[in-house]
């Protein structure tokens, strides 16, 4: 089964693809024979061939350390060669001699930065496939499938290079059914990044453990004030989690607690409909909170989708200042599969925002009854 994710681990990082050999050779040839033959036209054939010396540097930029090495050489030995063989009995022989020195630097220089290049670019593929890796353990490739439900969607960090933004989501088939985290870590940077690894690894041990949601989402809160604390003493901004977790079981009606974040949408038989769920703090401020935390119950019946997102979704912006209309999109989008419709909408919220794209991360994940697919 494929999922409609975005974008994988370490697709964001792109080598420089090398000319082919036939191409490279064909291409050095080319540039020689038109230095040579604009040297013939304008009577400069010598100085000319200072052309050719920058071959060796564009040599460099793009193809592998044997192909420099080549162009290097070819540049050198044409480069000498006319110097040494044209004009002979004529002047200016400290000239030429520049220019041979000058060939030869350079082409050297341009056989070091290639190597050079393809070392740092070799370090970066396995940076890159060190963390695909360590991302495949935090955040799980959708699709998702328990006994309870399939998951999809797509999840995009604002920076495409980094290896998790501040949106995180996670699924825990638990004894007590399948639950469901969608969240939004407060701010940007490494240290949103830490508390978005707090709230995912509390949730996996706690899922399994605590019997009722509002257990669960003290866990997940005290996490994250362990985070800040640690924070605090390493100089560090603290961080608050807006989330939504939901659990889905064999009952027509989920429980939900919504700690601050985006509502839910459900789509069923051609309608679009938002659950009414009481907005909880975030996590990280439950001690400001007033009242308990408390549970929400909402249909979600057989056949019907369930759709979850990030206010990256929803605060998507046009030219003009405008929101993106997730409830009127969504009703322009009913009869999409549930595969395709995360997909989709960010799609076209990129294009609502005149593709300049998402202006935050972005998480939009669909939830259907397993039993039903």
């Amino acid at each position: 089964m494929t999922g409609s994710r975005r974008k994988r681990p370490g697709d964001s990082f792109d080598t420089i693809e090398p000319p082919g050999d036939v191409e490279l050779v064909a291409a050095v040839l080319t540039v020689t024979g038109l230095v040579e033959f604009l040297g013939v036209l304008s009577g400069s054939e010598v100085w000319l061939l200072g052309l050719l010396v920058f071959l060796p540097g564009a040599a460099s930029a793009l193809g592998t350390v044997r192909q420099t090495t080549f162009v290097a050489v070819w540049t050198t030995f044409v480069v000498t060669a006319s110097v040494l063989l044209r004009d002979r009995d004529s002047g200016h022989w400290f000239d030429r001699l520049l220019l041979i020195l000058f060939t030869l630097a350079l082409a050297s220089t341009s056989v070091y930065g290639c190597h050079r290049r393809i070392r740092r670019e070799h370090a970066m593929l396995r940076l890159r496939s060190t963390a695909a890796a360590m991302q495949r353990h935090i955040l799980h490739p959708l699709p998702l499938l328990t006994d309870d439900v399939l998951v999809n969607g797509v999840y995009e960090p604002l920076q495409e290079d980094r290896l998790v933004g501040g949106d995180i989501y996670d699924v825990v088939d638990s004894p007590f059914g399948t639950r469901v985290l969608i969240g939004d870590v407060q701010g940007k940077g490494l240290a949103a990044v830490g508390a978005a690894f707090a709230v995912i690894g509390a949730f996996r041990e706690a899922a399994h453990r605590e019997p009722t949601l509002t257990a669960l989402v003290d866990v997940l809160d005290a996490a994250v004030v362990r985070h800040n604390s640690y924070a605090a003493h390493t100089g560090d901004d603290e961080r608050f989690v807006t989330a939504l977790i939901v659990c889905v079981d064999v009952e027509t009606e989920v429980q939900a607690v919504n700690c601050g974040h985006v509502l839910p949408h459900v789509l069923y038989d051609g309608r679009v409909s938002t659950p009414d769920l009481e907005p909880g703090v975030p996590l990280g401020l439950a001690e400001l909170a007033h009242e308990p935390t408390t549970v929400g119950w909402f249909e979600f019946p057989e056949g019907a989708t369930l759709l979850l997102s990030t206010d990256g979704l929803t605060e998507t912006r046009s030219a003009d200042g405008a929101f993106y209309p997730v409830d009127e999109r969504l009703s322009e989008y009913i009869g999409i599969s549930p595969t395709e419709l995360p997909q989709a909408l960010h799609d076209d919220a990129r294009v609502f925002a005149d593709r300049g794209g998402p202006h935050d991360d972005v998480a939009v994940l669909t939830v259907r009854r397993s039993r039903h697919l």
